[in-house]
């Protein structure tokens, strides 16, 4: 085997390793609902339990155009399965356009975005 045909080797099973072990842990997010004082959000998890914080930038659809009303936050412990969040944010009736962060250890791991109407 030359050194050529063995590095390609060991990237290549550096490459399936990774990709594998990128799909072993996912975190989806699901509905989202207005309740009068915050919103609600449903995250689905399949690892092992641990924490971080959702981040909620709102931008309000008027006339055609988006214009960023507030971004909020609020503290998840995850764990294996189904999470529900409540994140206070004042919003008044109208369109909306929610962009979901799920930030853990400084970094974004997921993200999502979700339309609503407030009535």
């Amino acid at each position: 085997m030359t050194t050529g045909s063995h590095g390609f080797l060991v990237f290549s099973g550096m490459v399936f390793l990774a990709i594998c072990s990128a799909a072993c842990v996912s975190t989806t997010f699901g509905d989202v609902a207005w309740s009068g004082n915050g919103l609600t959000l449903t995250v689905t998890h399949d690892g092992a339990p641990s924490e971080g914080y959702i981040q909620v930038t709102v931008y309000r659809i008027s006339n055609n155009q988006q214009e960023e009303t507030g971004a909020y936050y609020a503290p998840l412990n995850l764990k294996a399965g189904v999470n529900r969040v409540f994140i206070p944010a004042p919003l008044g009736p109208g369109q909306y356009k929610l962009y979901f962060y799920l930030i853990q250890d400084g970094e974004r791991k997921a993200a999502t975005i979700r339309d609503i109407v407030v009535t």
